[in-house]
């Protein structure tokens, strides 16, 4: 059957995609060029927050629309969705054929094929290695390589350890195989990527710092980038590794949600008060020409305005290279869906807008560093590249200029000539 494929949410929801589109294909299936035709259309969900539940919602509704129009034949939803809503998916999309949670990553064949879907467990406790050589749909020059499931936190406001289920590490002999087969198929970035990949290894009596260690014994020119670092776990072991290491990018993308410690205790993540705000200037500190990037929410229960200027304050002078920041949602069964004291919503979004307009002022500032010098850059696509400093999906890019044409999943040197918002233009050298 042709297979058609609509993916949403964050990188570790598309790499579950991909393990999903491995075992359709190595069961005989094809990927459908259209999405919008094709014997059954496959769409994998999120459902972290309200506004990725509304994204999820329309696409279903869009494909049970091309199925009533006979495009379409059958309509799979797969994800965070009905993991977190099996029986209401089915309530609510009537159209939908099949549901497949995130802890049956593997029995997507049967149920595309029309065999009974697999119950959902409200607690998974598996993790999934992809069929190698695996799938990759990020393009042949970089690749996110999930070194972990759930999560061991229990963050007040997040939702993701109901739906993933508790922390459970891969194992590194299967981590390491499919990093070495994604080197050999020409990747020349690993992003490696889990909800706390600091953690990796607990649950194995090992630890990140030596799986890492581990991927830069493997041959070859190639990145190795570690996204999301919880701030209190980030050991010297680590810094020492980013610093030392031959292929880690010096890069920390570490989310502080909030600095003030009466609202991080509200979160439940008073313990990593002091650590977060010490964050930014340890690794500075540790690791010279490090690139930071935060993430802040703004509109949390108890963020008063002084405590919201606390932490405009703070971040003015951790001076996050880039920042991304969003409102609070309250999320069903969470501990912070009941708490008292929330601003109202167009509070928390006009603190939100502040704090992107503070950012883009100190990121104007940053690139203008950046212009006439020379910097090594991985080319992504046609004409587009990524220096470093700029992380898949959640930083700008850099259009290449001159006419020079460059193969992609080549590194390049290419000087800056121009900025453009938080993209750059240069010419390759």
């Amino acid at each position: 059957m042709t297979i058609g494929l609509v993916s949403l949410g964050c990188a570790k929801n598309a790499v579950d995609l991909q393990v999903m589109a491995g075992h359709l294909v190595k069961r005989g299936h094809a990927l459908a060029p259209d999405p919008d035709n094709c014997d059954v259309l496959l769409v994998n969900t999120c459902s972290f927050i309200e506004s990725a539940r509304e994204e999820a919602a329309d696409e279903i509704l869009r494909a049970c629309e091309l199925k009533r129009r006979g495009q379409v034949g059958r309509v799979v939803v797969t994800g965070c969705f009905p993991q977190r809503y099996p029986e209401e998916t089915l309530e609510l999309f009537p159209d939908v054929d099949a549901v497949l949670g995130v802890d049956a990553l593997d029995k997507i064949a049967s149920v595309v094929e029309g065999r009974p879907a697999p119950k959902i467990l409200p607690a998974p406790c598996r993790t999934f290695d992809p069929p190698v050589p695996a799938l990759r749909f990020t393009g042949p020059a970089f690749a996110y390589l999930k070194i972990a499931e759930g999560c061991a936190h229990r963050c007040a406001y997040c939702a993701i350890p109901g739906i993933r289920g508790k922390y459970r590490s891969r194992s590194k002999a299967a981590i390491l195989k499919e990093a070495k087969a994604l080197v050999a198929s020409g990747c020349r970035e690993l992003n490696v990527v889990a909800q706390d990949p600091m953690l990796w290894g607990v649950d194995l009596g090992s630890d990140l710092v030596a799986l890492l260690k581990a991927l830069d014994k493997i041959p070859g020119d190639f990145w190795i980038r570690v996204l999301y670092s919880y701030p209190s776990e980030i050991t010297d072991g680590f810094l020492e590794w980013l610093r030392e290491s031959p292929h880690a990018v010096r890069y920390v993308d570490v989310p502080v949600q909030h600095t003030d410690p009466a609202v991080l205790k509200l979160m439940a993540r008073g313990s990593a008060a002091q650590a977060t705000r010490e964050a930014a200037a340890r690794i500075r500190a540790s690791v010279p020409g490090v690139t930071l990037r935060t993430t802040v929410m703004t509109g949390f229960p108890g963020e008063t305005e002084a405590r919201f200027r606390r932490m405009l304050a703070d971040l003015a002078v951790m001076d996050f290279d880039r920042l991304g920041a969003f409102a609070f949602s309250p999320e069903e069964g969470t501990a912070a869906a009941t708490l008292k004291g929330r601003p109202a919503r167009r509070v928390a979004e006009a603190r939100e807008r502040e704090v992107m307009a503070a950012q883009k002022k100190r990121w104007a500032a940053k690139a203008r560093r950046f212009k006439g010098g020379t910097f090594r850059a991985l080319v992504v696509a046609p004409g587009v590249a990524r220096l470093a400093c700029q992380a898949p999906d959640v930083d700008g890019v850099t259009y290449l200029t001159g006419g020079k044409a460059v193969e992609v999943g080549r590194f390049v040197d290419v000087t800056i000539t121009r900025v453009r918002g938080f993209d750059f233009e240069g010419m390759v050298r």
